[in-house]
């Protein structure tokens, strides 16, 4: 957790204890840290923040599993701090989604692949914006849980907020555009058909494309798409 010792500290204990271990008593736990209760407490709660740490009243505090949300909240709020866009934030977006894409045709595992095309038949069904907006998240929602990667899964959702607004700011550009869903539809395509294909490398080139697709359109917006 930085260069705070304290925090540094506390990092290593609750590895330790790992998850529903319960910590010292805030009195002992200060003690063994060298530290002021009041620095402690501050620790505590920023962790408790977080969703790392849960008090049970009369029991005392307890490891938890990290919801990918509290991440989330904290990401949220750093970006915020450092006054980075989301526009800034496309090329993690890119080599997330590449990396999906590649485990996820590896796998090829069939229920969470048939999630994948579900949301592309929405999306072709998809009578408004809202409807598009819906399914265009449901598929890379769903892309990024066929990986069966949870490491990569628990990041995705964890970063979720953060990187998925830029498809809502993407299609409040691409509203204007004469051929709105079938610009949505073709960027999609040839990434569900490498998927069922299982075929990595052509599931990694598909998401590059995939993205591709947004940058040459908004770069040259009269530029009409297959």
């Amino acid at each position: 957790m930085g260069t705070d010792p304290v925090s540094d500290a506390l990092a290593d204990l609750i590895r330790e204890l790992g998850e529903g271990g319960r910590l010292p008593p805030e009195r002992e736990l200060a003690e063994r840290l060298s530290v002021s209760r009041t620095a402690l407490r501050d620790r505590l709660q920023l962790l408790e923040g977080l969703g790392v740490l849960r008090r049970r009243q009369g029991s005392g505090t307890y490891v938890q599993r990290l919801a990918p949300q509290g991440l989330e909240f904290a990401l949220d709020l750093a970006l915020s701090a450092s006054h980075l866009s989301i526009e800034s934030l496309h090329s993690v977006r890119v080599a997330l989604e590449r990396q999906a894409a590649r485990e996820a045709a590896r796998k090829g595992d069939p229920i969470a692949i048939a999630h994948v095309g579900k949301a592309l038949a929405d999306m072709e069904a998809a009578v408004t914006g809202e409807d598009i907006d819906r399914a265009d998240f449901a598929f890379h929602q769903a892309l990024l849980h066929a990986t069966g990667n949870a490491a990569l899964t628990f990041f995705a959702d964890a970063m979720t907020g953060v990187l998925f607004r830029a498809v809502r700011q993407r299609r409040d550009r691409l509203k204007t555009h004469p051929r709105d869903k079938e610009v949505s539809v073709a960027a999609h395509r040839p990434l569900y058909d490498a998927l069922l294909a299982g075929d990595e490398n052509a599931a990694g080139q598909a998401s590059d494309d995939h993205f591709q697709v947004w940058h040459d359109l908004f770069t040259h917006p009269r530029m009409e798409r297959p």
